[in-house]
């Protein structure tokens, strides 16, 4: 039997770094943007990404695309 996969939606999750602590430690954070087309590229996700993040002083550490898809016996 063959499944097959239909991509759903995409979340991109990306982690920066916002600064750092009184002992020095970096501080973290992440920004969830949920709904991205099951269409788009890495690269389209990627690029968003960056561009948001280049508008602000954050360093980016991590861009993460979850995909979702519904499987289905045939």
């Amino acid at each position: 039997m063959a499944v097959t996969a239909t991509p759903l939606t995409s979340t991109l999750v990306i982690t920066c770094e916002s600064g750092v602590t009184p002992a020095g430690d970096p501080v973290t954070r992440k920004k969830s943007f949920s709904g991205v087309r099951a269409d788009a590229t890495i690269q389209d996700a990627y690029d968003v990404a960056t561009a948001l993040f280049s508008l602000v002083q954050d360093q980016v550490l991590e861009v993460v695309l979850s995909s979702n898809s519904e499987l289905a016996d045939e």
